[in-house]
């Protein structure tokens, strides 16, 4: 196994600290195989309605602004119960330069922690497109393993009458990435979005599974006890309730 140089390891693994994920049930055995994914991309591109989306089928608009919420999840891959960790994130900006990236702190933490990565552009904001090349060119300088499953997802398929991307680039950019490559709609179609996600989970479990027992490489992080699913009920009770509200106005 490679290991990373000291300081880096000592760089990405200490103060780390993520939102709470729910712990296994009393009684219930946890699965022995952990999948991390995390999902990064520009600004408003749709990164947390795809998590949501994959995880609860659920549609939600409105989000509060994004502090890095991990979503864990029991999740059958191939007839085995791995658990399944993704990792949301803030946005991520291009410099001046157009050729570098400009991130928080978190992202590279969550960029070394991950076994796979999602990356989401949408198809309406050509400036999201430009932000994927760059960021995954940073990924592979943070990440301690030269290659890791990625997944490039053209996200809000739906507004093509808005859309700045052609259909030709996205499968472009994914083969030069050596990514696999989806159109979706966290909108209007959840079957797009879980087919994309599974196939991910299927090739990071494949190489997590194909590791010959080695020690995986990772961040050991603290699993706090409360489960941030109460804060997805809560906001989606709410938009529930503004709907509601506007109905009765009208």
């Amino acid at each position: 196994m490679r290991l990373p140089p000291q300081d880096t390891m000592s760089q990405y693994s200490s103060n780390f600290l993520l939102l709470p994920i729910p712990e296994c049930p009393l009684g219930d055995c946890a699965p022995s195989k952990t999948v991390k994914l995390v999902v990064l991309g520009g600004n408003s591109v749709g990164k947390t309605a795809l998590i949501v989306r994959f995880l609860t089928k659920r549609f939600i608009g409105d989000y509060e602004t994004n502090a890095g919420a991990l979503y864990s999840r029991k999740f059958t891959v191939d007839g085995e119960q791995i658990s399944l960790q993704i990792q949301d994130t803030p946005f991520v900006s291009l410099e001046d330069d157009a050729e570098n990236i400009c991130c928080q702190e978190q992202i590279n933490r969550s960029i070394y922690w991950a076994d796979g990565f999602v990356l989401v552009y949408s198809i309406t904001d050509y400036e999201s497109f430009r932000v994927v090349r760059p960021l995954c060119q940073h990924i592979r300088k943070i990440h301690p393993n030269a290659s890791i499953p990625l997944l490039l997802i053209a996200n809000k398929g739906d507004l093509l009458r808005a859309r700045q991307v052609s259909p030709e680039e996205g499968p472009q950019l994914a083969g030069e990435l050596t990514s696999t490559y989806a159109e979706v709609s966290a909108r209007e179609r959840f079957e797009g979005v879980h087919e994309a996600f599974y196939q991910l989970c299927q090739e990071v479990s494949r190489v997590i599974g194909g590791s010959n027992g080695e020690k995986r490489r990772g961040l050991h992080l603290v699993r706090p006890k409360s489960p941030n699913m109460q804060d997805l009920k809560r906001r989606f009770r709410q938009v529930l309730s503004s709907k509601a509200k506007s109905s009765t106005t009208l």
